[in-house]
């Protein structure tokens, strides 16, 4: 009488073995897994073209807000054609730290609707679903940044030097992209998607209005004003404006990518770890 010995089940049903996985995949697999997740996540705003509102509407709201309100306040009603050149690459800066706290609030959805369990139970490297993510959000951040700067356009916005502009696109999309790492982290590890835009408002507001981005901080008490001198939204705004219009930009630059390059290193790692051991 033959003796039968249980074959491996081709098809497991259980956990996948994190650690396993990732250590199998290459760099090619993983490019195929992002672009795959990238188009997963496009055809979605094709499918929920309301999704984009929030980047198509708000660099309009608020530079006509800020032009049309604070600009006569700040400027004076004769000199708005130069507000609209001084507040214009601080939206740029502004920009970024908005659209990046939306990522957080749609990861933490995404884990409520039972997405990313279904994400995390196939075979595929887990950073893959964050870069894809990330990716997406960068499209969404130039066409908001595209939006913004046709606005001021319209509205006398003054480019002096045009690489430059692009410079500092490149630079407030990276600075974006390293705030985009607090907030998946935030959406992994909080509750809900409401406890995440609390907690954003309360570090977005201060960061924002203390800062350089709506007016020069000349005028503000010594204690607000050494706060600006090291808020990277400052020093993101000063070298945009740097940048677009000539001035020097070393300082600011530096400045602007020391906090990217920090962030990343700090943050990255820690989401990247969340996400793969959230149960």
């Amino acid at each position: 009488m033959s003796t039968l010995t249980p074959s491996a089940d081709p098809h497991p049903t259980g956990p996948v073995d994190v650690s396993t996985v990732d250590a199998r995949i290459g760099p090619r697999a993983q490019l195929r897994h992002i672009g795959a997740l990238v188009r997963r996540n496009l055809l979605w705003i094709r499918k929920d073209p309301e999704s984009m509102f929030d980047a198509v509407l708000m660099p309009i709201v608020l530079t006509l807000l800020f032009v049309f309100v604070f600009g006569g306040a700040i400027a004076g009603a004769d000199r708005r054609d130069e507000y609209v050149s001084y507040v214009v690459p601080g939206l740029m800066a502004m920009m970024g730290l908005n659209l990046a706290m939306g990522v957080g609030t749609g990861f933490n959805q995404d884990f409520q609707t039972g997405v990313m369990d279904r994400f995390r139970s196939l075979p595929i490297a887990r950073s893959s679903v964050l870069i894809a993510k990330i990716v997406v959000e960068v499209g969404r951040m130039l066409v908001a940044t595209a939006i913004l700067l046709a606005v001021g356009f319209s509205l006398g916005l003054s480019v002096s030097n045009v690489p430059g502009m692009f410079l500092a696109i490149a630079l407030a999309t990276l600075f974006g992209t390293s705030l985009m790492w607090i907030f998946i982290t935030m959406g992994v590890v909080m509750n809900s998607a409401q406890a995440i835009q609390s907690m954003g408002f309360l570090v977005l507001m201060p960061l924002q209005f203390g800062s350089s981005i709506f007016a020069p901080p000349e005028s503000m008490p010594g204690w607000l004003r050494t706060f600006t001198d090291y808020n990277p939204l400052s020093a993101l705004a000063d070298a945009s404006r740097g940048l677009m219009t000539g001035g020097a930009v070393a300082r600011d630059v530096a400045m602007t990518l020391g906090w990217t390059v920090g962030l990343t290193v700090l943050v990255a790692p820690v989401a990247i770890h969340k996400f793969r051991t959230k149960s």
